[in-house]
């Protein structure tokens, strides 16, 4: 048979392969395509390879990190091993992490906890992280406050455990929430909880503030602070992301307290983007807020 003639040369010739390949396909029974091994090596060395190990630990602190800020501070801590141009194949290992890994798991206690009812507050001295305003040391606390069920946060910058602070800082957390849960919970605080030979269980102010916002008061028993664990487990947890935070800027001070106050802010954003889907299930349970704070 002639190669003009022979069928499989012409199928050859169309596929612009030759006849000893196309003779081949047949023999296997399959097309090009299907005997096409995937490409799943790696075409080159992963840059960050090295460094990978502490940006994991980093994004699992903090999943809400931002990439760019992440790569700002490899370059700061390792100058002339990143450039510039490296910034997107940084941008698409953390993207994959994100996707393979997904967010830090939260570290829970032992008590069942459900959505929309529980939030615990207290307040967490800030001085050991050594933040400065214009060079000067700012001492402060933070009244932190904290939903059990799904650890959504939120604080605010205060200098004593006045019931003033303990007001504000509950108001703007409920606020900012959008929504009053059933209970709240604190330390046996002395501007919320009378002494223990006192007939009352809270100050009358409290109660007032409470009664505002149709909440259930709850404080631990004497000695038990491991009740109020999850806001004492929040508060070390969000002080080394506030030291993280503080590495990636790469300075502690800061030129206003506002411009400190936008720092936490825009932290406790990141902290709770990993915290949407509980949260969004609080949410629906949420009651609504006053009309005007107290």
């Amino acid at each position: 048979m002639s190669a003009k003639t022979n069928p499989i040369y012409k199928a050859a010739d169309k596929a612009s392969m030759s006849e000893k390949t196309a003779r081949k396909y047949l023999k296997k029974g399959k097309s090009p395509d299907e005997l096409k091994k995937p490409h799943c090596w790696p075409t080159r060395k992963n840059p960050f390879e090295e460094v990978w190990p502490i940006v994991k630990e980093k994004l699992e602190l903090n999943p809400g990190l931002e990439a760019k800020a992440l790569f700002n501070w490899l370059q700061r801590e390792y100058p002339n091993k990143f450039a510039d141009g490296q910034l997107r194949t940084f941008q698409r290992h953390v993207k994959k992490f994100r996707l393979l890994e997904g967010p830090a798991k939260e570290i829970f206690f032992s008590q069942k906890h459900y959505p929309g009812k529980l939030s615990e507050s207290d307040f967490t001295h800030m001085k050991e992280l050594g933040i400065t305003i214009n060079g000067k040391l700012f001492d402060h606390l933070l009244y932190h406050f904290v939903l059990t069920y799904s650890n959504w946060e939120t604080g605010t910058i205060c200098f004593s455990e006045s019931f003033e602070a303990l007001k504000e800082g509950l108001q703007n957390a409920l606020w900012e929430l959008g929504g009053v849960p059933l209970e709240h919970k604190t330390d046996r605080l002395t501007a919320a909880v009378q002494k223990i030979e006192h007939p009352e269980e809270f100050t009358e102010r409290y109660k007032e503030l409470l009664d505002h916002y149709n909440l259930i008061g709850r404080k631990i028993q004497t000695g038990c602070p491991n009740e109020n664990g999850d806001v004492e487990q929040r508060h070390y947890r969000f002080k080394k992301a506030v030291e993280q935070a503080l590495l990636l800027r790469g300075s502690n001070n800061f030129s206003s307290i506002e411009e400190y106050k936008k720092f936490l802010r825009d932290l406790f954003k990141q902290l709770n983007s990993g915290r949407i889907e509980k949260f969004k299930e609080e949410e629906k349970k949420l009651k609504k807020l006053p009309h005007m704070k107290l």
